[in-house]
């Protein structure tokens, strides 16, 4: 399982970490909200943890934001506000489960383990956008039920585009989140990628903003 901790203490956010990787979690951190919505924004994950009260940008400022991008990750708030009107303007406001502070990790992993297998089950494994279905599972993609045949960078930019659907995906994140590994990228290879994804599934179901990025519509 992939988490994001979004967590300005460095005490918690370094026992959430050690913890979490002791079960093999593939964890990544932020210790403000600017960064840790960066992330958020820029990178796919099955749990965000995230504090309420961060330097930069809120916790109930990112949540809103991950929302309003229509970017569905299950979300766990962690506070030390326990007013019911927190707890209430929490969960309205997108967060899936709310754990006040102090916690035992061990109800914070329950609670993460619990979120992630509801996800899981009423996520579904396919994502269908006006002609255009992508089967997660068997990494297949059909147009008007016909399947397409796709290289796997191809696959995985059309699939980033489309979780990030109706928000602007700039050269820099689909560098950093398809290719961020590689020590060397060449200048054209996002744009010849789009370019034959264009000829695949069609010229105007990716549309191009000059020197910003590329955006999926619905």
């Amino acid at each position: 399982m992939k988490i994001l901790i979004i967590e300005d203490d460095e005490n918690i956010l370094s026992l959430l970490k050690r913890g979490f990787g002791e079960y093999d979690y593939i964890v990544e951190t932020a210790d403000n909200g600017e960064d840790g919505k960066y992330l958020a924004t820029l990178n796919s994950y099955d749990v965000i943890l995230l504090d309420w009260m961060l330097p930069e940008c809120s916790g109930i400022d990112i949540l809103k934001d991950l929302r309003e991008k229509e970017i569905k990750t299950p979300i766990i708030m962690l506070t030390a506000k326990g007013e019911i009107n927190d707890k209430v303007l929490g969960l309205s406001s997108g967060a899936d489960d709310y754990l006040s502070k102090p916690f035992s990790f061990k109800e914070l992993k329950a609670r993460v383990e619990a979120l992630y297998r509801r996800s899981v089950a009423s996520g579904g494994n396919s994502i269908k956008i006006r002609d255009v279905t992508i089967d997660i599972d068997a990494k297949t993609i059909k147009k008007d039920k016909e399947e397409i045949e796709l290289s796997l960078k191809e696959y995985e930019l059309l699939l980033f585009l489309i979780k990030h659907k109706n928000f602007l995906v700039s050269n820099a994140m689909i560098e950093e989140q398809l290719w961020g590994e590689e020590e060397y990228i060449n200048s054209n290879v996002i744009a010849v990628t789009i370019y034959h994804l264009r000829k695949k599934i069609g010229k105007d179901f990716i549309k191009s903003f000059r020197g910003l990025g590329y955006k999926v519509e619905i």
